[in-house]
């Protein structure tokens, strides 16, 4: 345990851990909307509430976090993150079937552990950002691979485990996900935790709010959310739509093809991030998804829209940690706050890029090929805001 308290690899790998966490909670009840159909005789408006919930109790966690963690630590915040993930796990496995009506118990569940999937989503990037590595970047985009992985390890474990045992039991496999928060809780007791700004030298609201650099960032995590979300969260209906297959081939070759690619873009970066320049990749792969969306709502082969599906996940990939990189060097006095502010963007992305794709989906009339072209709006913007940041940097 020692060697654990003094070695700031092990909080590198404890916060890799909290990102597979938080796909774990982001991830899992999704592949669940027939099944709580079915056993639960809840409807489908209901059924899509629950990931509403979800986001918006992440939405809140994010604005609330700032004041949060100043008041409490960095620590106590991560343990108090991981345990309402696990908890709120085992609650969604349990309380369905104490109450009468069994929605409310997933409610409960649900919202316990979005608690702890927004507080990782603020805290993680500023703890591995603050321990002394040499390539901070290559860091940061190795850390948000691994909610990638853990997407794609929900996705097939979680088939796997539902092809052998059945959907029914689907609670027992909840509580198993939760044994990895749980363990994670223990980790952040022992790890080393550094501040990345001094006590009384961060950045206060006002004095980044009248930063020009940190608004064009702020957009462009809006739109990173929504070019990420619009794409992952509609592709295994398309994947579905498109070859007309089962949902379980559509949840492997639409969401679970989407992570690994962006998990993939995400890897490779961390590796060669030495020899390229991060602003010169951001463009590249803003213009990258501006193409893959084109690719997916013109197409008429199935197969080229899939391609555009994969292209959009490898495009996006390195938006998210780039931006909090680039964040951090050019603010760098930000501190917690500012990574709230940007998960926070992050996050209305998250929401609003879905939420576009269906309601042009529905109203065009065309189907989710309308949709999905409409969303190339989110790339453009992207694209903009990055070619702003480099000539902020320049100046």
């Amino acid at each position: 345990m020692k060697r654990i308290k003094d070695n700031d690899n092990a909080t590198i790998v404890a916060c890799y851990i909290g990102y597979i966490t938080q796909a774990i909670v982001n991830n899992f009840v999704p592949l669940l909307f027939v099944t709580f159909q079915k056993q639960f005789g809840i409807a489908l408006d209901k059924i899509g509430l629950l990931i509403s919930v979800n986001f918006g109790v992440q939405l809140l966690v994010d604005l609330l976090a700032a004041g949060l963690v100043e008041k409490v630590g960095e620590r106590k915040t991560m343990i108090t993150a991981h345990l309402c993930s696990g908890t709120g796990l085992l609650l969604l496995a349990f309380l369905p079937w104490l109450f009468p009506v069994p929605y409310i118990g997933l409610l409960i569940g649900i919202v316990c552990y979005a608690i702890g999937g927004g507080l990782i989503e603020v805290m993680l990037s500023p703890i591995v950002e603050a321990c002394p590595t040499k390539n901070k970047e290559a860091v940061m985009s190795s850390l948000h691979s691994f909610y990638c992985w853990g997407h794609v390890g929900v996705v097939l474990i979680s088939t796997l485990y539902f092809a052998v045992f059945g959907t029914g039991s689907w609670w027992i496999l909840a509580c198993i996900w939760a044994v990895i928060p749980f363990f994670n809780t223990c980790l952040f007791f022992h790890v080393p935790i550094r501040s990345l700004v001094e006590e009384g030298k961060s950045m206060g609201l006002r004095e980044i709010f009248r930063e020009r650099v940190f608004w064009i960032l702020f957009i462009v995590m809006v739109c990173a959310g929504a070019a990420e979300q619009g794409m992952s969260q509609w592709a295994s209906a398309f994947a579905e739509m498109g070859l007309s297959v089962s949902k379980t081939v559509g949840d492997l070759a639409g969401p679970c093809m989407f992570a690994a690619c962006m998990g993939a873009a995400r890897a490779w970066y961390g590796a060669f991030s030495e020899k390229i320049r991060l602003h010169n990749f951001m463009m590249i792969s803003g213009l990258l998804c501006v193409a893959a969306y084109l690719l997916a709502g013109l197409s008429k082969s199935p197969v080229l829209g899939l391609a555009g599906c994969a292209l959009c996940g490898l495009s996006v990939g390195i938006m998210w940690p780039g931006s909090f990189s680039t964040a951090a060097k050019v603010l760098r006095r930000g501190g917690t706050i500012m990574f709230a502010f940007l998960a926070l963007a992050g996050d209305l992305g998250c929401s609003a890029g879905p939420g576009l794709v269906g309601m042009i989906s529905e109203l065009s009339g065309r189907g989710l090929k309308a949709g999905l072209f409409s969303a190339i709006v989110f790339p453009v913007i992207l694209v903009a805001g990055i070619w702003m940041i480099k000539q902020e940097n320049r100046r």
